[in-house]
């Protein structure tokens, strides 16, 4: 299982890089910094038709576009622990969805409001009352139908948006009593859901529907759906470029004010297929990879307001939302170029103006690898890219003209995922390696948790590590930030744990560092993390009780997901189970249950 597992893993990467023949490196289409919008339907449907038969990355199997992302997807303008901590009078302190761009928060499946816990749990939302601890009970059962994929929650409104493939609902509802939650607003779209986002009462999703030519030659246009009113776009309200793509989308933008019954507000592009999107305060981005380049689109939003901005390209292709990044007036964006296996890949850091044209670049770095992960940071980029050892570089910002190199710092492993911790350290969540003795390469190990103290930018330091399991060892964490729990104001970090351990005594010679682990245990680590003791483990929870089975499918409904705290309470979170225990010394307070929707 585990061969065929790699061999997949290895094909996608390489067609994830591979590129047509007849496309040379350094060739890109150059394209205007302004939208337009079609003039009649037939003005549309020619435009896909013509588009697509001069495009040197056209080809007839329009499934061929299904390959092109390394793995699946804004970054933040300034540190930020993750959880934006509110208070009141009332409130306890209590941790929220761990995003990248405060003030812009992001769905997922479980939601906090510091006396209420928000949780997908099958077909249904379930509501439950967290706080105080002692008193936790489930309250309620929302039926969403098993396609959601994703909360918001603000004040009295629950937001629930599900995707059944080719529909996306966007449900709002008043939770002012959460025993009896009332359905307030209920919006469709065509399409399958790509992303979304909440800045104040307004969320903003965005939508991607397929634009293809019938046998007659014609094309559907997308609608939209409130109540019992439907509402098709028309051709003369989508904006499109000049850019020929092989996968034409109609990739809608939709506003929401879930506090007032005002009629949604949308904007559609026909652009090719998007893969990623991130959003400041007043931008959204959506990125879209055409082989050796992306084609970035600029959306101006502003308190439910969506404009079409600008359209722009960069070298290379993205690793996730984390590569992209807005500050002060410009983007940024880190991508790779060439063909990793091919061993000829390069990394680049590129700034660009509210126009989408690129006015600074920093390329060349690291041949032959690629990245692993990006961070922004005010006036820094942290990158890592990997191939045998992990450099970890310190990109300078302050001039967008000239970004350049301050610091590198070359360790065994890598980071999947970078986070703040102050001003002076970051946290790099990833893999320890072993270099092969023969080979470019490195056999990958445990997971590995790193503080960096970057104070001396022209010398970053690792200074502390902590490394968990053997080979085979995994966490959600290294695919999805959402995660985390990360408090600096507790020196608290939280994280999922699958741990695969290696029987020493069956290798009486030395374990190869090629040789896996059997998973032993799954569960949430929790850990202290400050500059002065490094990473110093606290505890462990875990919610298979009865012991670990990986054979035994039920056990998955165990394994933790989610943690998040109420005061000094952490929850630990499965599809099965809500466990609380003391932040002081981890007893254990209690436990749900959490059985399916009656």
């Amino acid at each position: 299982m585990r061969k065929i597992l790699v061999l997949i893993m290895f094909f996608t990467a390489f067609f994830a890089v591979a590129v047509p023949s007849n496309i040379k490196p350094g060739q890109y289409y150059s394209l205007q910094t302004e939208l337009n919008q079609f003039g009649s339907y037939e003005e549309l449907r020619n435009f896909i038709n013509t588009s697509r038969q001069v495009s040197p990355y056209y080809y007839e199997s329009r499934n061929w576009g299904a390959w092109g992302t390394l793995t699946p997807s804004i970054a933040s303008s300034g540190v930020d622990d993750g959880f934006s901590a509110l208070w009141s009078a009332t409130s306890p302190d209590f941790s929220t969805t761990n995003v990248q761009v405060q003030g812009v928060d992001e769905a997922d499946i479980v939601k906090n409001d510091g006396e209420f816990i928000y949780l997908l749990s099958g077909s249904s939302i379930v509501i439950l009352k967290a706080y105080p601890a002692e008193e936790a009970e489930i309250l309620s059962y929302v039926d969403v139908g098993g396609f959601a994929q994703g909360l918001f929650v603000n004040g009295d409104r629950l937001v629930v948006i599900g995707d059944s493939g080719s529909r996306t609902d966007i449900r709002v509802y008043d939770v002012s009593d959460r025993s009896h939650p009332e359905s307030w607003m209920n919006v469709s779209l065509d399409g399958s859901y790509l992303n979304s986002r909440m800045i104040g009462q307004y969320v903003y999703a965005i939508i991607s529907n397929p634009a293809c030519l019938d046998g007659e030659g014609e094309v559907d246009l997308p609608t939209i759906r409130k109540a019992d009113e439907v509402h098709e776009i028309p051709a003369s309200e989508i904006y499109y470029s000049d850019a020929p793509d092989y996968s034409y989308a109609f990739t809608t933008f939709v506003a929401l004010n879930i506090l007032s019954d005002e009629e949604p507000v949308q904007k559609t592009l026909l652009v090719g297929a998007t893969r990623e999107m991130c959003m400041s305060l007043n931008n959204a981005y959506i990125a879209i990879r055409e082989f050796e380049r992306t084609v970035v689109y600029r959306v101006r939003i502003r308190e439910g307001e969506i404009t079409c901005a600008a359209t722009g390209e960069v070298p290379g292709y993205l690793l996730n939302q984390f590569s992209m990044d807005e500050h002060e007036g410009h983007f940024r964006i880190a991508t790779t170029t060439g063909n990793l296996w091919g061993g000829d890949s390069r990394n680049n850091v590129y700034v660009l103006d509210m126009d989408l044209s690129i006015v600074g670049k920093l390329e060349e770095l690291a041949p032959g690898e690629r990245i692993y992960s990006a961070r922004f940071i005010d006036d820094r980029c942290y990158l890592v890219t990997f191939k045998k050892v992990d450099p970890f570089f310190v990109v300078d910002l302050t001039e967008p003209s000239s970004p350049r190199v301050l610091g590198e710092l070359k360790i065994t492993g890598y980071s999947d995922y970078l986070h703040p911790y102050d001003e002076n350290h970051m946290i790099g969540i990833g893999k320890e390696t072993v270099a092969a003795e023969e080979g470019d390469f490195a056999w990958y190990q445990g997971v590995k948790m790193s503080l960096f103290d970057v104070s001396e930018v022209g010398n970053p330091r690792e200074i502390a590590k902590y490394e968990v399991g053997d080979r085979g060892t995994d966490s959600p964490v290294l695919n999805d930030h959402k995660a985390l729990l990360f408090a600096k104001s507790k020196n608290l970090l939280v994280i999922p744990i699958l741990l695969a351990e290696i029987d020493e005594a069956q290798y009486p010679d030395g374990v190869p560092p090629y040789a896996y682990g059997e998973y032993v245990w799954q569960g949430a680590y929790v850990l202290q993390v400050t500059p002065r003791d490094g990473i110093v483990l606290e505890g462990r929870i875990t919610h298979l009780d009865n012991g670990f089975s990986f054979e035994n499918n039920s056990n998955y409904s165990y394994h933790i997901k989610r943690s998040l705290y109420i005061d000094s309470i952490l929850y630990t979170i499965s599809d099965k189970m809500i466990k609380m225990n003391d932040l002081d010394n981890l007893d254990e307070i209690g436990s749900l249950s959490l059985p399916e929707a009656p």
